[in-house]
């Protein structure tokens, strides 16, 4: 149905009003993150796996959840795998891309934090093979979160009094106040990147609409890419101030997230029937971006500008072959 034009006018306004405000919350929410690193000692990267990866995934997780609590866990799932390959081939790309030079990666929770990200992927992609994903299963991915958590925290309060005082490094980019200021800067910048987020999305949609440009690339783009907003406008804005080490924490951590917290709470809400789609064609693209992004990041440990557009041209290779092998004319896609 098309939509009235004056709705068109108010639709591109408030798509340019989301975007500045999308923008000025990531730079409230990035201010915050590293200032809560500092204050607290602790490695940025474990801040961007941990608070930021919980806070950006929050419209992942949100969508997912109602969606299984509604009857459709299958797009819970389609929804977090997607949120991964975008998070990876497109968010962090462009942090790459726009960093002022090449991100540092810390080689010891890229090891640790990469391989048991692997291991997820895979455990996860296993648990699928058979075409349901349980609410046992769900609980059980619940767990491995709650764990995992717990050995982050643990990890970061053991290594608190090594790491070195950062403040001289980065303090035109930290606010001044106590600890508490610095989280309520976060979750003031968190809470401006999810609405700004749905109004973008949402009017994104109305004037895709209107210009009668089909489902599955609505689907395949604004939908994809909307939920994944929050940890593209971060990474882009964490990047840009010469913090690429809490973007790539980020990125992990939402990863992480989106098959330990999305995927295990929407099973556990709904037993998931997974599509031979999804088996065969999402979830090894999922695991094919994620050990490239890896296996980039581990290559002298650290992201050179060429190793964004490998991820970009990674992610458009995905796009082309969805489009190629799963597209049925009519704007809909197999389940």
């Amino acid at each position: 149905m098309h939509l009235p034009a004056e709705n068109m006018v108010l639709n591109f306004l408030v798509l340019f009003a989301s975007f500045y405000v999308l923008a000025k919350s990531a730079d409230f929410l990035v201010d915050g993150a590293v200032g809560v690193a500092v204050k607290a000692r602790i490695d940025k990267v474990i801040i961007g796996i941990v608070l930021v990866g919980f806070a950006t995934t929050a419209p992942e997780f949100t969508v997912s959840l109602m969606s299984a609590i509604r009857g459709f866990p299958e797009i819970a799932l389609g929804n977090a795998i997607g949120s991964v390959i975008v998070d990876d081939g497109v968010a962090l790309a462009l942090a790459i891309l726009v960093a002022p030079k090449a991100i540092t990666i810390n080689p010891g929770v890229l090891k640790r934090v990469g391989l048991f990200l692997v291991v997820i992927d895979l455990f996860a992609f296993g648990l699928a093979v058979n075409g349901i994903i349980s609410r046992l299963e769900g609980f059980m991915l619940l767990a491995i979160l709650a764990g995992y958590l717990i050995v982050m925290v643990h990890s970061s309060r053991k290594n608190a009094g090594l790491a070195p005082p950062p403040e001289e490094e980065i303090e035109e980019h930290i606010k001044p106040g106590s600890l508490g200021k610095q989280l309520l800067l976060f979750f003031i910048g968190v809470a401006g990147v999810i609405i700004a987020s749905e109004f973008l999305v949402s009017s994104s949609l109305n004037i895709a609409r209107f210009f009668q440009v089909p489902e599955v690339i609505i689907g395949l783009t604004i939908i994809a890419i909307g939920t994944s907003l929050p940890e593209i406008a971060t990474c882009i804005t964490a990047a840009r101030k010469g913090h690429g080490d809490l973007a790539f924490g980020d990125i992990i951590g939402a990863d992480i997230l989106n098959i330990l917290w999305i995927v295990g709470a929407a099973a556990a809400a709904n037993t998931i029937q997974v599509g031979t789609n999804v088996i065969y064609f999402a979830f090894p693209s999922m695991i094919i971006m994620v050990v490239t992004m890896l296996l980039l990041a581990r290559h002298k440990h650290t992201l050179h500008r060429w190793k964004g557009f490998v991820l970009i041209f990674l992610y458009i290779v995905y796009i082309v072959s969805m489009l190629r092998f799963f597209y049925i004319p009519g704007g809909e896609m197999p389940v």
